[in-house]
């Protein structure tokens, strides 16, 4: 059982990842506000991070760029889950520190997959 966090400004997106984690037993901690996830992170100590590219105030790759100077977050594992699919959207998140980059929509096969390799 992993300890994933996951953050979206979207209630709908966040209720479908946290539906389909938690028929896996993950425990699993939604958040629709980005400026909150170091706070939280903090207490949860995930082990990975989901976090939507485009969100009011604070943007996936700033929310990735807070938590990695947070201490302790430096082997955290991290997919972007985004509705930005094209190629150069995907290969600038993964440069910019994404260890995985799903596109929305996915299915929960194609979203247990990505965690099963990640996270085991």
């Amino acid at each position: 059982m992993a300890r994933i966090l996951i953050v979206d400004d979207s209630p709908a997106d966040l209720k479908f990842l946290e539906t389909a984690l938690g028929t896996r037993q993950h425990h699993v901690t939604a958040l629709g506000d980005p400026a909150q996830v170091e706070a939280v992170a903090e207490q949860v100590r995930p082990e990975l991070l989901m976090v939507d590219v485009v969100m009011p105030g604070r943007n996936g790759y700033e929310v990735v760029r807070g938590l990695r100077k947070q201490p302790g977050m430096e082997n955290l594992k991290v997919v972007f889950v985004s509705s930005k699919g094209n190629e150069t959207d995907v290969k600038w998140g993964l440069r910019q520190g994404a260890d995985d980059y799903l596109v929305k929509p996915y299915t929960p096969e194609q979203l247990h997959s990505v965690v099963q390799r990640l996270i085991g």
